[in-house]
């Protein structure tokens, strides 16, 4: 392959370092070129991506058919803003509620957007639907959560970096151990008059892909419905196909179809969307609810110049026909038990070096038995992208695995090779 730029990759890194604010820590390898599963480096060097930009590319990168719809409708239109109607929004705006089965869509761009557009409106519902006395709608949450980095968000936050001298804090939250039924049950009982909703992610991704039991969910929505408080799902990272169901939270119907049927008891009222309903092609964010939460929103009071645009509208729409159309959920589903099932014969192998492996579908993730401040997982990253395979950790010793959905059976297995070998250097 031809490098596509004529800085090697130590220039290039160098220019973010030099020009760019140090709010990531990236692995030292700089990608120009992306197509399905690999990627490219600078220098022409070609990886297996083991991360899918934080699960945005499900459908692979560069995908051709979400690409043609991204250029095909930038030749036409690309923002109107809401000031004015556009040929594609209304048509996206069905298709959407269509395909996940809900009343009504408010579009955004950004996960982290989709988050506070839920909380927004699930305050503005406790205030004029459930009767909450204006200015003291509680949310309650999880701990270790993410739900993204907003002023607002990391108020709720459990992790001091992305808290840390960001305050005052917004107020009206308050957090219980995941994955808890007790300490809900007891959150919820505490002045449920006053609770507007329940924020949860079906699994913690960022945390280092912590899934709950089996009914967790089901049983967290009926509490929920039980106190007439509304049950947001966050499924920004775990939606799409991505755990091997089209959305995490009903999973535990074991649905094994594109999940049209979805399972009413475990449906929640807020449902979250972002990162792969585009693809990664572009920024597209969602929030759908039933017309009893969605209409308390009238004109002025929320909004995103580029929030429905036609680009995104085209965009998703493809992205979510390739999910629907190349059976993506479905692979995931195959590919992520044998994916577990290699990992696990490697901790049973490695027991000094690896603690567990756990997750869904493909969202995947190995604890290495160190401590969250050694930089063991960080060399095994290292190891794994000079063997061709890019990883990245998380909270120190977790290393989250997630390829593009669109991965083969061959192709999980040489990857599971190239894991095993580096694993192996690192046990002895």
């Amino acid at each position: 392959m031809t490098p596509t730029t004529t800085l090697s990759s130590s220039e290039l890194m160098q220019l973010e370092d030099r020009y760019g604010a140090h709010n990531y820590h990236p692995l030292p390898v700089v990608l120009s070129k992306g197509r399905g599963v690999f990627v490219w480096d600078a220098e022409g060097k070609r990886y297996y991506d083991f991360l899918s930009a934080y699960s945005a590319v499900n459908q692979g990168h560069c995908h051709p058919r979400i690409v043609n719809a991204l250029v095909e409708q930038a030749r036409e239109l690309t923002l109107t803003s809401r000031a004015f109607y556009n040929d594609k929004l209304g048509p996206y705006e069905k298709y959407l509620t269509e395909y996940f089965g809900f009343d009504k869509v408010l579009p955004m761009n950004t996960g982290a957007e989709g988050v506070e557009t839920a909380i927004k409106i699930a305050r503005k519902w406790g205030y004029e639907k459930k009767g909450i006395p204006n200015g003291a709608a509680k949310i309650i949450v999880c701990g270790q959560n993410f739900h993204g980095r907003t002023t607002t968000i990391i108020s709720f936050s459990s992790d001091p970096d992305a808290k840390g001298n960001f305050g005052p804090y917004t107020p009206g939250f308050q957090a219980v151990p995941y994955n808890d039924l007790t300490a809900l049950k007891a959150a919820l009982d505490n002045e449920p008059d006053k609770i507007a909703a329940f924020l949860v992610e079906p699994i913690q991704g960022e945390a280092g892909v912590f899934v709950p039991d089996e009914g967790f969910m089901a049983a967290a929505a009926e509490l929920c419905r039980e106190r007439n408080i509304l049950f947001i799902a966050d499924e920004i990272q775990t939606g799409i196909g991505r755990t091997g169901a089209l959305l995490r939270v009903c999973g535990d119907c074991n649905c094994q179809s594109h999940c049209e049927q979805q399972a009413t008891y475990t449906r929640p009222d807020i449902l979250i969307l972002g990162k792969a309903i585009s693809g990664g092609v572009y920024p597209v964010a969602a929030v759908l609810a039933n017309d009893e939460v969605m209409e308390v929103i009238k004109p002025g009071q929320h909004g995103s110049t580029f929030g429905g645009n036609p680009l995104g509208c085209a965009v998703a729409m493809e992205a979510l026909e390739v999910i629907r159309d190349e059976k993506l959920t479905q692979n995931a589903r195959a590919l992520g038990k044998r994916f577990r099932e290699r990992m696990q014969n490697l901790v049973e192998q490695y027991p000094e070096l690896l603690n567990l492996v756990r997750g869904k579908g493909l969202l995947n993730a190995v604890v290495i038995n160190d401590s969250p401040e050694s930089k063991t997982a960080w060399n095994i990253c290292v190891s794994l992208a000079e063997h061709g395979l890019l990883a990245k950790p998380t909270h120190g010793n977790i290393i989250r695995f997630a390829p593009p959905l669109v991965m083969t059976e061959e192709q999980l297995e040489e990857c599971c090779d190239i894991i095993a070998t580096v694993m192996g250097k690192f046990a002895k």
